[in-house]
């Protein structure tokens, strides 16, 4: 089939099954459209790494389908792609410009039709900015290459590349938009003011236009819409505060949702240990949430150790990095944030680690244990209290999230040294109303509800005691009754 004749063949909804995801009306998070609760985790994967690589030209689809059945089981629900990921020339969805590939749109119609089957959803950004802007000399949407765009940092500025970006997205919303797989937009991967001349100006019209194109045309062909976000790098909130970042990723009216990439420098971006990047990551996501105004869901959607990795080529021990990634995920839930953030691999071979799935497994036996419909918090990291542990919390009248991370030296390794025998924890957090509540505990690295808990708030503070804390715990409270 030529590529004229798969642009006039667009898929149907008939042959799309899985329900569509949106924004909780009730709360800060998801649902479907069956009107239960999703949560995205999951990491960011590409069609050129290892476990999706079977895809082109269909090279062992049964390997990537088994692997996507694990991903479900392990409780991953969402992976992050770049509809073009640019770091080899040879996965660019167009050739030349407005001539879509063959082998990359029978890829992305193979990967959707299996997501459908096992039930994996995709957040999806139509261009790999980072690997863009590097390898510019071979994109097609060079000017020296028969493309619309004489300097990558005209990319936001260009009309003809405008144009280009939306004729892009077209086709993507006609092909795969009507698939319940397809969890979300990322309509541009962090937009940056190098692509528009050092400039932030462009920034909300730039997002006003893609987004109204893409919903308008999912409106009319599927008569309903996916969410929508733009992503940053976040270190760019702090490297320039002179220009206007915020106001467009994390409160513009056409955008469903926020995210940012958390990369801090010196902590995340190139551990030394587990504990300061997790506190880092509670304070970012602290700091997020109170630049949103509307109770929109927040989310990071990349972070990892890509100092440690891109530029000193270090992966991390593999013990460490689980480590790593658990206080990070558990850093990000119990802030405040949706799920636990969505991990850059970073390491070599470009893919998790067994024991970071084992994280992503116990963190989704957790999520039953709060109505996410109805959750819409507000973050007490700084006004709860637990002596002796770095404190995340969030909670609203009914319910509140906690994880208590030991304070205190690290090993030599910089890991939280483990004791045979848990030490006690006095947790205080405030609440909008006196009652009793039930708290239930959680292992946070197998996920098992270790033991169910009452106490009864009185005088706005939530008080009680854990007997057995052996270095973290997760914490899940629901209002259950009124004082008398």
């Amino acid at each position: 089939m030529n590529v004229h004749e798969i642009e006039q063949l667009p898929w149907t909804g008939e042959q799309f099954c899985l329900p569509w995801i949106s924004v909780s009306k009730g709360s800060s998070y998801f649902v479907d459209d069956q009107g239960e609760a999703w949560t995205p985790i999951g990491q960011n994967d590409a069609i050129s790494w290892p476990e999706l690589a079977g895809l082109f030209r269909r090279r062992d689809l049964t390997a990537v389908e088994r692997h996507l059945e694990w991903l479900v089981e392990s409780g991953v629900t969402c992976l992050r792609l770049m509809l073009e990921y640019a770091q080899v020339r040879h996965r660019y969805i167009e050739r030349p410009v407005g001539r879509f590939v063959p082998a990359m749109v029978q890829l992305w119609d193979d990967l959707f039709a299996l997501c459908e089957k096992v039930g994996l959803r995709i957040l999806l950004t139509p261009v790999d900015t980072f690997w863009t802007w590097l390898h510019w000399r071979h994109h097609p949407w060079n000017q020296a290459n028969g493309g619309p765009c004489a300097d990558p940092s005209r990319l936001l500025l260009c009309p003809a590349t405008r144009g280009a970006i939306k004729d892009r997205l077209t086709f993507a919303v006609r092909r795969w938009g009507g698939s319940g797989a397809l969890f979300a937009w990322d309509l541009w991967n962090e937009i940056h003011p190098a692509h528009a001349g050092d400039s932030a100006d462009c920034f909300n019209d730039f997002i006003h236009d893609l987004s109204q194109h893409v919903q308008r045309l999912e409106l009319a062909l599927y008569g309903r819409s996916h969410p929508q976000t733009v992503s940053l790098f976040g270190p760019e909130l702090t490297l320039k505060p002179h220009l206007d970042l915020r106001g467009p990723i994390f409160r513009h009216p056409d955008l469903d949702f926020a995210t940012i990439h958390i990369y801090q420098s010196g902590t995340i971006d190139a551990p030394r240990d587990t504990i300061r990047p997790a506190v880092a990551m509670g304070a970012i996501v602290r700091e997020s949430l109170a630049e949103i105004r509307d109770g929109r869901p927040f989310l990071d959607t990349e972070h990892g150790p890509i100092h440690s990795f891109k530029d000193r080529h270090r992966t991390l021990p593999e013990d460490f990095d689980d480590e790593y990634f658990r206080h990070m995920s558990w850093a990000h839930l119990a802030s405040g944030g949706v799920g636990g953030g969505m991990r850059w691999p970073n390491r070599h071979p470009h893919v998790l680690t067994a024991g970071m799935r084992r994280v992503q497994r116990a963190m989704a036996a957790f999520l039953p244990s709060i109505d996410w419909t109805t959750f819409r918090p507000r973050n007490l990291n700084s006004e709860g209290k637990a002596e002796g542990y770095h404190l995340f919390a969030c909670a609203d009248d009914r319910q509140a999230i906690a994880w208590l991370l030991r304070k205190g030296e690290c090993d030599r390794r910089g890991m939280l040294p483990q004791l045979a025998i848990g030490r006690p924890a006095c947790l205080t957090l405030p609440v909008a109303e006196d009652g009793a509540w039930t708290l239930s505990l959680f292992d946070t690295r197998t996920g098992d509800r270790t033991c169910v808990q009452n106490a009864v708030a009185q005088n706005g503070m939530l008080e009680f005691r854990i007997e057995q804390v052996p270095g973290d715990i997760a914490v899940a409270a629901v209002r259950t009754g009124c004082s008398a």
